[in-house]
């Protein structure tokens, strides 16, 4: 599979682009109110290229087991090892449950008993769970009730964002969050091109798909941000140079919150710095000056844009991290997935 990172310059004409709504969608999670086109064509490729491989693999899952479509049971499969996002899937498909349960009953003139297909999303990925899991670990996180700390914690980012907002800005926010791949299901069939899959999703595998592009576009944003906040706390064009050859980072028994929380990144620090000796007295001075001032033409800084949006760099950043604690954790190789 071709890199997502020189995916945009292989893009099919023929294919829909979600970089408007992708800006939209950046804007809402905590980027800039203009997010930058370039990172939203790069966002695009990512979260393209991580549904294509997870469709692959859903599908080499439900041609294991003799079924003719792409189910829930299939996309459950893959994510099996992260119980974290078994847990946020479980809590979605409840989630659609309930809405659907209430629309019923709201275009419904009398109230009607509940019936077991008021709840088949979330009764079907519980009875694939029992059937699958003979721990019955993963089967206890659809009765856990405690708060999601990385769902906390960027609700609290936001909350933080919303304070400096004129009403214009606020009301533009407000109709941002309101975006989600799962209200263009045509255009998102069309996006991942299912028509040409031997094995297609059904609906409420297009329902997971959608749920799980919108949260790989939000945890790229939280990664992206904190690269952003320590780039801008540590840049410094003479005596530091940001790059992925100085990057060390922590063992991963040393990072002890959530792995899925932004700040459980391992911190980049520059590992080697060129300080500046002092320059000497006399015609040495200009000696001095000359070399400062080539080291200065040397380094590979990109200058924060005056929008303040995320840069693309931010997000290759983000995404080399999360491959480098994934292949740490799970000893995989190539690049890993944020929905598994």
């Amino acid at each position: 599979m071709s890199s997502p990172m020189v995916g945009s310059k292989e893009r099919a004409a023929s294919r829909s682009s979600f970089i408007p709504e992708l800006q939209s969608m950046m804007f809402a999670l905590g980027d800039a109110r203009r997010p930058l086109q370039e990172t939203a064509a790069l966002m695009e490729d990512i979260v393209h290229s991580q549904l294509i491989t997870l469709l692959h693999l859903a599908s080499e899952a439900a041609t294991l087991r003799g079924s003719r479509v792409i189910s829930a049971e299939d996309i459950i499969f893959v994510m099996r090892r992260d119980k974290g996002k078994v847990a946020r899937l479980l809590k979605y498909l409840q989630f659609r449950d309930y809405k659907s349960k209430l629309l019923k009953t709201l275009e419904d003139e009398e109230p009607q008993l509940e019936s077991g297909g008021a709840q088949r999303r979330q009764r079907l990925a519980q009875d694939y769970l029992q059937w699958m899991d003979q721990t019955g670990e993963l089967l206890a996180l659809a009765e856990k009730s405690e708060p999601d700390p990385v769902k906390q914690e960027r609700l609290e980012r936001l909350e933080r964002q919303t304070r400096n907002m004129d009403q214009a800005q606020y009301s533009e926010f407000c109709e941002s969050r309101q975006l989600s791949f799962a209200k263009k299901a045509s255009k998102f069939r069309d996006w991942l091109d299912c028509s040409s899959l031997e094995l297609k999703p059904n609906t409420v595998a297009m329902e997971i798909l959608s749920y799980l592009a919108y949260e790989t576009v939000a945890q790229i944003v939280d990664l992206a941000l904190l690269v952003r906040q320590e780039m801008t706390a540590k840049i410094n064009a003479v005596s530091h140079v940001i790059s992925a050859s100085y990057i060390q980072y922590k063992p991963p028994h040393e990072v002890k919150k959530d792995p899925d929380s932004p700040e459980a990144t391992p911190p980049s620090t520059p590992g080697s710095s060129h300080s500046t000796k002092s320059l000497s007295q006399g015609n040495g001075s200009l000696d001095g000056r000359a070399r400062q001032r080539k080291r200065k033409k040397s380094c590979p800084v990109a200058a924060e844009p005056p929008s303040g949006a995320l840069q693309s760099c931010h997000v290759r950043e983000a995404i080399r991290r999360y491959n480098y604690r994934r292949m740490s954790a799970y000893g995989r190789h190539g690049m890993a997935l944020f929905v598994c």
